[in-house]
């Protein structure tokens, strides 16, 4: 992408996060939750006149709101993993959708019996209530709250004869029960979690016009760690964190950062459009799978519980307000709709009466996607290669290859290493793509998957086939559970160390998948002309010995004459995607840098690197670490990157010589605009 280009959309991301910034200057709107009172009026408006789909939801959220709903609180709510045990949880559930089924009928019909039902719940719950108990309380409260105070909102800014006093008591619930419990979030579990904790505090901050709590919700929506955030739930293709899990889940996490959107753009904060349509993105990816095509995934997606959820028509009503098109949301919604009723109602914003403007469809990064190893093998193998299959040993054919420079073939299937492999000089080892899986035996008693024979290793190529680093090769029905930030063992990959500089030569990895290894997932060391080429290493570099901080998903020290291009180096639970130390002559191009736990791309003591043409976004700390320990580095060039919400700076650098940061598309690092840039003479040391 040209210069001007990347002019161009950094001034639009400056527009929009000053307009972030502006808007939560602003005192709140009320009503204000998921509908304005112009909203809520023309809903009204749409259900009298028996406009469709109007008509058709009021009718069905009349036949779903009931008069005679009993109401029962409970002081301490129970629930489960998977509602097991379940003690006030369904009771809590019922009787927050209740209440607001309720306060849209007052709303819509004028009719008291409805205010005075919405307000029973809420007066019942409000003194009883003390707190939530066993796995699911977190979520729970962040189910509910939303509700809860949706319905307040109503009740308390129309005249439904709510008294002061009731309010004061659902005030003191929301702020000694629902709040307490949530304020810490928790990342840790899958982002559903944190996703429906997001849109709960944010309807709390609304109700008690809290804007602190407003502040700290949204900076958690854009730059949680783990997988708290927008950008830790939805990658830039639109797969998201649970997409292998079952897409009930999915769709779930989807509806709760969507929800907590929704409830933004109502004061005026629009999450909807950053990051090229994230929301977007993440609705097509799975609606069109639900809907039948299968789109690319890392991982394998989860064909579990593909039924469609009541989650799309706000989202589909917003995007195509704003001019994209949403073809399989649209399907999705529409299959819903004749059903459904709140959902419909509260989709609808008053109309702005300025005239669309198409934009097409939401459209995914392409920078590195798809990488790693493919369903297909992407090098083509020598007639006279050496097939390995499952079960049969690829170091004896290893060795026998090193004889005559030939290629190993390790055919599709999960190969179980008894030990570390030891690559020797002047080999190629292929495999036949994703369905090619290295996995060392847990038993062995080794650290590393695979290393070099020799110190003076030279002309080696690794290519289409997978190393996977978990302890066990079954991601299970929760891959979040099986996680590497979760395990204790030590587990490395791809280790290749020479004693001196330039002692190892000539090494290529290409189409090759690392995941999942507590330690180190590619760590090269005294290398010259090194390619890495259209990988993915992901979710390597834990807390293990030697500590945190210190394991990455590609790590190069004392190495030279350096390409790393084509790759996705993402969610490094402790450490970055690369860590250049003491490096020459390198150039990472066209590279997805996302979701790691510290910088996206750490650079120390190195010299004449370039950073080009890379999607760095989401990191924990910044998206780009030039630092400084004893000498610094030297000519860094940074240019024609897209740079976005990290959560330190866009680029940090110290007592650098000739650092240049050039064209590069910021938006959203820190919780300000001015946190893009951070380049300083200074000889600070990071401590911490």
């Amino acid at each position: 992408m040209d210069g001007k280009v990347f002019s161009i959309i950094l001034l639009v991301f400056a527009f929009h996060f000053s307009f972030l910034n502006n808007a939560n200057a602003q005192k709140f709107i009320h009503p204000g939750i998921d509908q304005t009172s112009a909203d809520l009026e023309y809903m009204k408006s749409q259900v009298l006149a028996r406009e469709q789909p109007w008509e058709t939801a009021f009718d069905n959220l009349k036949s779903a709101t009931n008069l005679q709903f009993e109401v029962k609180p409970f002081a301490h709510v129970l629930r489960g993993p998977y509602g097991k045990p379940n003690i006030g949880g369904d009771d809590l559930s019922k009787g927050s959708d209740m209440a607001y089924n309720c306060a849209l009928m007052w709303y819509i019909t004028n009719e008291k019996a409805y205010a005075l039902k919405s307000i029973e719940i809420l007066n019942a719950w409000a003194p009883v209530l003390w707190d939530f108990d066993y796995n699911d309380a977190k979520l729970l409260a962040g189910w509910t709250g939303y509700k809860l105070c949706n319905a307040a909102e109503i009740l308390r800014y129309t005249n439904s004869g709510w008294q002061q006093k009731d309010i004061a008591r659902f005030t003191e619930m929301l702020m000694t029960v629902y709040y307490p419990l949530m304020r810490f979030y928790y990342p840790q579990a899958n982002g559903n979690w944190d996703g429906s904790i997001i849109h709960s505090i944010l309807a709390i901050a609304i109700f008690t016009d809290n804007r602190e709590m407003w502040d700290n919700a949204i900076n958690h929506f854009l730059h949680a760690p783990v997988n708290g955030s927008i950008f830790k739930y939805i990658y830039p293709s639109g797969q998201c964190q649970e997409s292998m899990r079952d897409q009930a889940h999915v769709q779930l996490g989807l509806g709760e950062f969507a929800g907590a959107a929704q409830i933004a753009f109502t004061q005026g904060v629009d999450l909807f459009s950053i990051a090229n349509n994230r929301l977007a993105l993440g609705y097509e990816y799975t609606a069109q799978f639900l809907l039948g095509k299968t789109p690319h995934c890392y991982g394998t997606i989860s064909e579990r519980a593909k039924n469609l959820r009541d989650d799309y028509e706000y989202v589909y009503r917003h995007y195509t307000a704003m001019g994209i098109d949403m073809p399989f949301t649209k399907q999705a919604a529409d299959s819903i709709r004749p059903k459904a009723h709140r959902s419909v109602l509260t989709a609808f914003r008053s109309p702005s009466g300025k005239p669309v403007v198409k934009q097409g469809n939401p459209t995914i990064s392409l920078i590195a996607y798809p990488a790693g190893a493919l369903e297909q093998a992407v090098a083509k193998a020598e007639s006279k290669a050496i097939r390995v299959s499952p079960g049969q040993s690829i170091q004896e054919a290893l060795d026998k290859a090193a004889q005559e420079n030939a290629w190993v073939v390790a055919t599709a299937g999960l190969h179980k290493l008894p030990t570390t492999l030891k690559i020797p000089s002047g080999v190629t080892l292929a495999g036949e793509g994703l369905a090619t899986v290295l996995f060392l035996d847990p038993t062995a008693g080794v650290r590393d998957a695979i290393v070099n024979a020799t110190d003076d290793m030279h002309d080696i190529t690794i290519c289409d086939l997978v190393v996977e680093g978990a302890n066990d090769p079954d991601p299970g029905s929760d891959p979040n559970s099986r996680r590497s930030y979760r395990s204790t063992a030590n587990r490395g990959g791809i280790i290749f160390l020479g004693q001196h500089e330039g002692q190892l030569k000539n090494i290529t990895l290409r189409n090759v998948t690392v995941r999942n290894c507590t330690y180190n997932g590619v760590f090269i060391s005294g290398a010259e002309n090194l390619n890495v080429i259209c990988c993915d290493f992901n979710e390597n570099g834990a807390s293990v010995v030697p500590g945190p901080k210190l394991q990455h998903n590609l790590l190069l020290t004392h190495c030279s004459n350096i390409s790393i291009k084509d790759s996705r180096l993402d969610t490094s639970p402790h450490g970055c995607g690369i860590s250049l130390t003491n490096c020459l002559d390198a150039s990472v191009t066209n590279c997805e840098l996302a979701r790691n736990g510290w910088f996206g791309i750490l650079i120390t003591e190195s010299k004449n690197i370039s950073i080009t043409g890379n999607l760095i976004e989401a990191n924990d700390r910044s998206g780009i670490m030039i630092q400084f320990l004893y000498g610094g580095s030297e000519n860094v060039t940074v240019s024609n990157n897209m740079i976005h919400y990290n959560n330190g700076f866009g680029v940090e650098a110290y007592a650098g010589k000739n650092i240049r940061s050039a064209n590069n598309a910021f938006a959203g690092n820190g919780t300000d605009q001015k946190s893009n840039e951070k380049i300083s003479a200074e000889k600070y040391i990071i401590m911490n």
